[in-house]
């Protein structure tokens, strides 16, 4: 899938474009990135910021993805793309983890290329099999994205931060950036019992500040419904998010064993389109 998506592609070093060789990323300047034989390659421009999700919170993502309770989310991202019918489609999802969003847009777009960034390695291996047409690229969001400017047509943010100010360098100028957040509603069924990470209820705010002057939201829809889960499906829910860094095993374990078999937990998020702002001149 590199090869497909190598134009894209841009030199974390340089800037200049990649072109590939066997199993070797290259650009003119002379700098070259092994693609891992799991079909990923890093293209960090030197330590990461942060270290990202670990192999263990990664594979608690899938599982608890694999069980389609966050179908109806990733049906809601997919139609916000599908609302934009661009020329030439050329996905990015940053913070990919497993890439069941973007693969689930790519289903949506049978046209389009995918590229997954996650500074996670753990996640790279993962995104790299999500999809037959995506592509998994270790990167850091907070320094400059390894992707030309201006190449994508859509730009998916989920559960994710952002680098407004990159994701517009990367985003076509007629193209969408789709952005979900939770709202302090979702999972509060969990949030006391179990100690989870509460969304800040200024987080709405947060999302408007950080995008003014690089976008501007043209669409926004709430999507809220109840979820029915075991507990193998709870432990798994909260194992692949940041309550796992705080909350230890055996206290996650033995606060979910106090659970009933099923328990009704809300899911609650907007999803926001936005387009670029026009640059000056």
């Amino acid at each position: 899938m590199l090869a497909d998506v190598v134009e894209l592609l841009a030199c974390p070093h340089c800037g200049g474009g990649l072109d590939v060789a066997d199993r070797t990323l290259l650009c003119d300047q002379g700098h070259s990135f092994d693609i891992a034989r799991q079909g990923y390659v890093s293209l960090l421009s030197g330590a990461a910021k942060f270290t990202g999700d670990s192999a263990e919170m990664i594979a608690a993502r899938a599982r608890f993805l694999d069980g389609h309770h966050f179908d109806p989310l990733m049906d809601a991202v997919a139609r916000a793309c599908v609302a934009r019918d661009l020329d030439h489609p050329a996905v990015l999802e940053v913070g990919a983890g497993t890439g069941h969003y973007l693969a689930a847009v790519l289903d949506a777009l049978p046209a389009a290329q995918g590229i997954g960034v996650d500074v996670s390695k753990a996640a790279a291996r993962w995104l790299a099999r999500s999809h037959p047409r995506a592509a998994s690229v270790v990167a850091d969001i907070w320094t400059q994205l390894p992707l030309r400017a201006h190449a994508l047509s859509h730009v998916l943010s989920i559960f994710a931060p952002r680098n407004a100010a990159e994701l517009r360098r990367v985003l076509r100028p007629d193209g969408t950036l789709v952005v979900l957040t939770p709202t302090d509603r979702h999972l509060r069924e969990l949030v006391d019992l179990l100690g989870l990470v509460r969304v800040d209820e200024n987080k709405t705010v947060r999302l408007g500040a950080t995008m003014s002057g690089h976008f501007e939201r043209v669409d926004r829809i709430a999507v809220e419904y109840p979820m029915a889960l075991s507990r193998i499906d709870v432990d798994s829910l909260v194992a692949m998010g940041p309550s796992a860094r705080h909350l230890g095993e055996e206290a996650r374990a033995r606060h979910i064993a106090g659970l009933p078999e099923s328990s009704t937990v809300t899911a609650s998020v907007t999803i926001s389109s936005y387009r670029p702002v026009p640059t000056a001149g």
